[in-house]
């Protein structure tokens, strides 16, 4: 059975999708751009403050479905500038403990607004 998950503490989708859903026990995100939910504009227009917000923005969500960073699986990041990659990578380490999930990293064209990265993540639910 599938569930929407939808919260008010993460940026609200601008298009016809779910903040995330949840299949069985994981919880599959749609991609986070660093909206602060309050204003639904950037953080900041550095990929570092960005990063910083993209990682709120999915604790949000994750919480929201009953579950946290530290249960991320995957992530996909893309970056509006692969010359981007280190600071986000650095502000990327910060949110885990070690256990760092499975990654893939890309460079696009464009992403939604103008944002300068955005990441989605699958995560498991509590045991």
């Amino acid at each position: 059975m599938r569930k929407i998950v939808n919260t008010e503490k993460a940026p609200a989708a601008i298009g016809p999708y779910a903040q995330a859903n949840i299949i069985g026990n994981l919880v599959i995100t749609s991609g986070q751009l660093g909206f602060v939910p309050e204003t639904g504009a950037f953080a900041g227009d550095d990929v570092v403050t960005q990063t910083h917000q993209v990682f709120a923005n999915l604790k949000a969500v994750l919480e929201e479905a009953g579950s946290s960073l530290d249960r991320i699986v995957k992530t996909t990041c893309f970056l509006q500038s692969m010359d981007d990659f280190a600071a986000m990578n650095q502000v990327y380490a910060g949110y885990f403990d070690g256990a760092f999930p499975s990654r893939s990293a890309v460079e696009v064209a464009k992403l939604p607004k103008g944002g300068l990265i955005e990441i989605e993540a699958i995560a498991y639910l509590a045991e």
